[in-house]
């Protein structure tokens, strides 16, 4: 009996899923069309007619595996939801996905296609999604102001985590720091958001 012919949704998950394989498996260096469609099971123009060029591919794979696993925590407070969100991420770049995302940022050195492409995954990734998420929450808790839900405040927890990754070259920041991101930096701006500058 002939297998079935996968198509459209199907098709593109077992692509990102072989993609992301491949990139935990042998890193983005080693990644190519034709390694990712054996191990998916399928030919280079399926892939091809999704994905032009590699960097998208690894790119769109990260973000399958990152956004299947990132649920929007809600323990009743914003600096519970904030330190458990970073503790999520801290604990996916420290493990062999993350592994996946500093590749890709290490060929992002050469490849500049591929560092605009990250930035542009960033700002529509599900982490994204999620610190809107527990910014209109606190909003509607009343523990922040509503000015406080805006891309540069919902961005700046998970931008100093990556500034710790890059500068301090660690397998995973000491939560002591993820503490010190929330208490002094973020929930200060975030209850600064209501002050009128002047």
């Amino acid at each position: 009996m002939a297998a079935q012919r996968r198509r459209g949704a199907e098709l593109e998950r077992a692509i990102l899923r072989a993609a992301a394989d491949e990139l935990e498996a042998n890193g983005y260096a080693a990644m190519t069309m034709d390694r990712v469609a054996r191990r998916a099971g399928t030919n280079k123009n399926a892939i091809y007619r999704r994905w032009p060029q590699r960097a998208a591919l690894g790119v769109a794979a990260y973000k399958y595996v990152a956004d299947a696993r990132t649920p929007t925590p809600d323990t009743g407070s914003l600096r519970g939801d904030a330190l458990e969100l970073l503790r999520q991420a801290n604990a996916t770049w420290s493990s062999p996905r993350g592994a996946i995302l500093r590749d890709l940022l290490a060929a992002a050195a050469d490849e500049p296609a591929l560092l605009d492409l990250l930035r542009a995954q960033a700002g529509a990734s599900a982490m994204s999604a999620a610190w809107f998420t527990l910014l209109a929450r606190a909003v509607a808790r009343g523990e922040a102001p509503a000015e406080s839900v805006h891309p540069r405040v919902a961005s700046l927890p998970m931008t100093l985590l990556r500034g710790e990754y890059a500068l301090r070259g660690i397998p995973a920041v000491p939560d002591e720091v993820l503490v010190e991101i929330v208490d002094e930096i973020f929930l200060p701006l975030v209850r600064g958001r209501a002050q009128p500058v002047a």
